[in-house]
């Protein structure tokens, strides 16, 4: 089995160097890295991250915790993932992508990763990940709120919800809207909170009551109505509403998918009746549906990017003194699914 002795020597570089390139926390030129990859290639040699493991006293992974149901990831979620893995990649590190089932967090297991840190994505309140990750002493960053009563504070990654849910608001109230579903995310979510929070204050602000009613709550991952919500909620709202529901916000693409045909049941346009805003959803599709949907840019890339060049700080892996807490920008993407009314 060939060594990073003998890539080296093929390569006629230094050992250094092929560490560099595979691990690229050093920038090699391109002339010397093309020379190291068929070197390695001709070898047939695969870097040993037990053996650097062991001299950096550093397992070289980090972990990776999104609860799941039984459905495939979304748009942001992928794009996420994306932004993780490559920036993860430039420190030598490797992801390990931890599935955890909805209310099935197990102690030992979570406890016992071989992981210098971990990134928690969808915090809720009282999180046993968090929790876990805390009691065990594990460096991690979560990429929303924390709302732990034993952990007051710790490095976060997030969108600003409260602003964003204003600005969203503001929008639609501008184009003369003021009964407004709101779908909410799960209402543990700690950005569900967030969300709910704002969206009552925006409307306040503007002199509009919101009832109670108007803002409905994703059930939990693992319901068997998890994939349709949006659908009976639209239609119930609209149905049952003292006054007419003129303009929606989904919280996902998911869910917009889901009022669009509860609307098109009901023999209802968008936006000639109903008016539509995703907050996070994908790009690409929502430029492909008829109307388009206006939403939200979240840039689900950079949140997991940044997520790990705070962790691999916290984790000693890197120089620099960043935030504890960082905010990554967001802005309205305008399509056709808003209309003014009078």
């Amino acid at each position: 089995m060939a060594k990073i002795d003998d890539v080296a020597r093929l390569a006629g570089v230094s050992k250094g160097t092929v560490s560099n390139v595979f691990s690229q926390k050093r920038q090699a030129s391109k002339k010397v890295t093309e020379r190291v990859l068929q070197a390695s290639r001709e070898l047939n040699y695969v870097p040993n991250h037990i053996a650097r493991s062991l001299v950096t006293k550093k397992t070289m992974a980090i972990g990776l915790t999104i609860p799941h149901g039984n459905f495939f990831f979304s748009a942001f979620h992928t794009q996420f993932i994306n932004g993780v893995v490559l920036e993860a990649s430039l420190y030598g590190y490797r992801v390990l992508l931890d599935m955890i089932p909805s209310g099935e967090v197990k102690t030992p297991s979570l406890a016992s990763y071989p992981i210098d840190g971990a990134i928690v994505l969808g915090p809720t309140t009282e999180d046993e990940r968090i929790e876990l990750l805390h009691q065990n002493d594990i460096s991690f960053v979560t990429v929303g709120k924390i709302m732990n009563a034993s952990v007051p504070d710790a490095p976060t990654v997030n969108n600003d919800n409260d602003q964003i849910l204003r600005d969203i608001c503001e929008y639609l109230v501008g184009k003369g809207h003021r009964d407004i579903l709101f779908l909410n995310a799960n209402e543990r979510m700690t950005v569900a909170i967030e969300r709910t929070a704002a969206f009552s204050d925006a409307l306040a602000k503007h002199g509009i009551e919101r009832p109670a009613t108007l803002v409905r709550y994703k059930p939990a991952i693992d319901a068997d109505d998890y994939l349709s919500y949006g659908y009976d909620e639209t239609i119930g709202a609209i149905r049952s509403a003292a006054r007419r529901v003129t303009a929606i916000i989904a919280d996902d693409d998911r869910t917009a998918f889901n009022a669009m045909n509860a609307i098109k049941d009901l023999r209802l346009a968008i936006p000639g009746d109903i008016s539509l805003f995703v907050i996070c959803g994908d790009l690409s599709m929502m430029n492909r549906t008829s109307p388009p949907l206006t939403g939200m840019d979240l840039q689900p890339s950079e949140l997991g990017a940044h997520a790990v060049r705070l962790l691999m700080q916290r984790i000693g892996a890197a120089e620099g003194d960043s935030p504890d807490h960082i905010i990554i920008g967001s802005v309205i993407v305008e399509r056709d699914s808003c209309a003014t009314i009078s």
